[in-house]
Parts: C-alpha cells; structure tokens; sequence
C-alpha cells in the first residue's frame, strides 16, 4: 500500500523554500536577469546566492540573519505579558467570566473577527497577541481553539487595510503615492493618510460577515470537535477572592491605559515624536511593549491578590511560561529567518515582481479592467513579497502615471493597490508570522503544517478578494469619495 502523501514539518518547509530561492538566484543570475528600478532608475540584477560571493555574504550573516528576523523579538516581549497573565490565572479567570455568562459563540466569533480585523491600529501586534487569547474564547464557547487561530490570523491578515481609524499603514503608503505623483507631474492635490478612508472604513462591514460565514459554515465543520490533550481551567464560577482580584487587577489596567494615553496626548505628551506627530513617535514605535507591559502589569497583580504569587520569583516563573512554546517557534523562525533574507539577499522577488509591473502597465484596456487586473496581480505578487511599502515603493511609481493617463486618480491607484495586498496575505508561505502562526497550531495539533493551514485559509483569501472587488468596482461606478 503506497504511504500517504503529507506537507514536511513547518521548519523543513522553509528549509525546502530557502533551497528554492538559492537555485533560482542561481539560474536568473546565470540568464543575467536585471531591471530598472522606477524610482530610481538603477539597473537591479538578480544575485547568486551560490556565487562565491554569495556563500561569502551566507557565512558571514547566518546568526545576524537569525537574530535580527524582526518578529523574534516582536514575539518574545509580548510573549512575556502574555506569559504573566496566563500563569497568574488572569485570562483563565476571564474564560471563565464569559463561559459564566454564557456567552454565545457567535457573539465571540464576531468579537474575534472585529478585533482582528482592527488590530492594524497597533500595527503587527495583532498576530502575536491575539491569536493565542482567540483560541482559548473559542474553546470556552465549546469551539475548536484552532478555529479561534485561524480566525484571528485571517481577520488580521486579510483585513489589513480595513479599519474605522487611520492604521500605522495610512500614512506610510500615502506618502509614496504623494512621491510617485509629484515625480511624474500628475496632478493629485495634496494625498492625505486618510485618502482611502471611507472605502476601508466600510470595507470592515463587509469582510465582517464574510469571514463569520466562513468561519461558521466552513471552518468549524471542518475542523470538527476538539479532541486534544491541552485543557483550559474548567468552568466554575469565580471565587469571591477570584472576584475581588479581577477587580483589583482591572482597576489597574485602567490606570495604567490612562497613563500611557495621558504621556501620549496630553500637553506633556513625553511619547509623541519630536514634532508633536504619532508618526515615528515613542508611542508607535513601542506598542507592543506597552501592551504587553500592561497585560503581564495585570496579570501579576491579578495573582498577587488573588494569592497565586506570593513572591517576585513566581512573576519570574510567569514570564518563563511561554518558552516551551517559543522552543518551537525559534526553530522555524531560524530557517524562516535564513530564506528571508536569502530572498531580500537575491533581489528575486524586486526583478520577477517589476518585470510582471511593467508587462502589466503595457496593456491597452479600458480603465476598470485595468483596476481589476492591477488587483489580482498585486495578489499574486504579494504570495512571494509580502511587505506592503516594499511592493508599493517600485509600483506606485509605475502605475500611478500609467493609471493617470486613463484618467485614475492616485489616490484610487492606492486604493486598489491595498486590496490586492491584503486578500492574499492569510496563503502566502512567506508572511514574516506565518512560523508564529504554525506554532501557535502545534500546540493544539501537532501534525500541522502549512498544508493544513493552507487548506483552513484559501477559501477566505478567494472570497474576500471576491467580495472586495465586487465593492470596488460598486464604488468606483457610483464614484463615491474614497476618502477625505
């Protein structure tokens, strides 16, 4: 009987990746693949990762590749919060405060949907801290916790751009869009980070309840009953010790959260940039720690009042915690870390993604075919070039001209850009969390691979971009305002 077919262990797989990217620098540099550059001009070759310089450039970068993955550390300090929180008994005792009330599963599964999709507020910090929090309120309403990862992890991924206020993106993107304009005399007014706004903004109320259709239709069948060895702590009724800590605990979150915002926008106003901006400011910049600071803060007051801990080295013990779990991501983030930047390293995602901008950016069609096929190639390209302001950085200043001459607005170029983007993000191997996420799995399916999240995830990545097209194209052809 021939043995079943089955996707390598997540870390192997980047292994298998990074093999890829060296041999395929090895052919294009072999054919002298090379492009210009639209910003700049500059002629870009494909480097050869099998060159001898190139085995140089390996060798003397294979700890500071590691070291310097940007997640890893992103994901050790919010792993200490959450840590503390959890081993304190914190967000175990908040399980079961909602499984008290009994809470409906829909209402938690749009609770998920709605804050992942909202996380870009605080930039990348929702991959890392919610999806563990989602899979333990998915299992106190009787669902699979997977379900709650992947429902998380989709929200955030897929709904990037959508949000009700102005995400950490806006204005990074709007102000290459302003450059790509002004380089090509077209004339745009002044871009604005809210360009887009209206359009995201009611974007949430679509992709809302199309991933809470899936998720329940889909998803949740698929996966089935939960049958696993990790068990959250029961469901009895909170103590009047128990109550009294949650309280106590909760009374200085708020406190803490009035600080932060008081130091942030206030007059005194210490954690704003130089220039009075949220732009590059303290606060911006160390979000994550703030967040994970105040919930391992709540955490550990929580168990101190509670009478979980009684002395600084249980705190200690509470910021081990999550290591088991980390001794698995750091792993796969070692050889995810090492095809990353053999494929930066390479330049081959720049040369094929600029080749594919400029094949597009030649056809002749009418305007909305174009829109429509921009769309669905920024899809495609963002599987193997996940980062928006990289993507964005060479093809705003190829499409925003093109796109001008037929009478597109930058801002829609923009606009357009950031759908194709999104959609796709939940499928790519190439997503800079996707070792965080496949860890994440493990711990409560140990035979998950990118295989199986794959087959969890295509079907929201196909129907967002479905929908969020349809959307476009509605908006477009009544020709409301995208935004302010």
């Amino acid at each position: 009987m021939r043995a079943k077919w089955r996707m390598p262990h997540p870390a192997t797989m980047f292994l298998i990746l990074t093999m890829a990217v060296v041999f395929l620098s090895w052919i294009f540099n072999v054919y002298d693949l090379s492009v210009l550059h639209p910003e700049t001009g500059k002629e870009i070759y494909v480097q050869s990762l099998l060159s001898p310089e190139g085995i140089r450039w390996w060798l003397r970068h294979v700890v500071t590749n590691f070291t310097g993955f940007a997640p890893l550390g992103m994901v050790m300090i919010a792993m200490f919060g959450i840590g503390v929180a959890q081993h304190s008994g914190f967000i175990d005792a908040c399980i079961r405060l909602v499984a008290r009330r009994g809470t409906h599963s829909g209402l938690i599964i749009t609770s998920v949907i709605v804050l992942g999709i909202l996380s870009n507020v605080v930039g990348d910090a929702g991959y890392i801290i919610l999806l563990p929090i989602a899979a333990a309120l998915f299992h106190s309403a009787g669902l699979h916790p997977v379900g709650g990862i992947i429902t998380a992890y989709v929200s955030v991924a897929c709904g990037y751009s959508a949000n009700v206020v102005m995400s950490t993106l806006d204005p990074l993107l709007a102000a290459t869009t302003q450059e790509a304009a002004d380089q090509a005399f077209v004339s745009s007014g002044q871009m604005g980070p809210l360009c887009n706004y209206y359009f995201f903004a009611a974007s949430v109320f679509l992709l809302v309840p199309v991933i809470y259709a899936i998720t329940r239709h889909h998803l949740l069948p698929l996966l089935g009953t939960y049958a696993g060895e990790i068990r959250f702590g029961g469901y009895k009724q909170l103590s009047r010790k128990e109550r009294r800590a949650m309280q106590i605990a909760l009374l200085a979150c708020l406190l803490y959260v009035l600080l932060i915002l008081g130091a942030t926008f206030s007059s005194w106003g210490i954690l704003r940039g130089v220039n009075g901006s949220l732009m590059r400011s303290p606060f911006i910049m160390g979000i994550l720690f703030l967040l994970s600071f105040g919930i391992g803060l709540t955490g550990m007051v929580f168990g101190f009042v509670s009478g979980r801990y009684r002395s600084d080295g249980d705190v200690i013990e509470g910021l081990t915690y999550p290591m088991k779990l980390l001794g698995v991501y750091f792993v796969i983030a070692f050889f995810a870390s090492q095809m990353f930047a053999c494929l930066e390293y390479s330049q081959l995602d720049k040369c094929v993604a600029i080749m594919g901008a400029d094949m597009l950016a030649s056809l002749r069609m009418d305007s909305m075919w174009i829109l429509i096929l921009f769309i669905l190639f920024v899809a495609v390209v963002n599987l193997f070039m996940v980062s928006a302001t990289a993507k964005w950085a060479f093809m705003a200043f190829i499409f925003v001209p093109v796109l001008s001459r037929m009478g597109i607005s930058p801002e829609t170029a923009q606009c357009a850009f950031r759908i194709g983007d999104s959609a796709t993000n939940a499928i790519t191997p190439f997503m800079f969390y996707m070792p965080l996420v496949l860890t994440y799995m493990q711990q409560y399916d140990r035979k998950s691979t990118y295989g199986s999240l794959l087959k969890y995830t295509w079907r929201y990545s196909v129907c967002i971009l479905f929908a969020w097209i349809l959307l476009f194209i509605l908006w477009h052809s009544v020709g409301l305002p995208l935004g302010l």
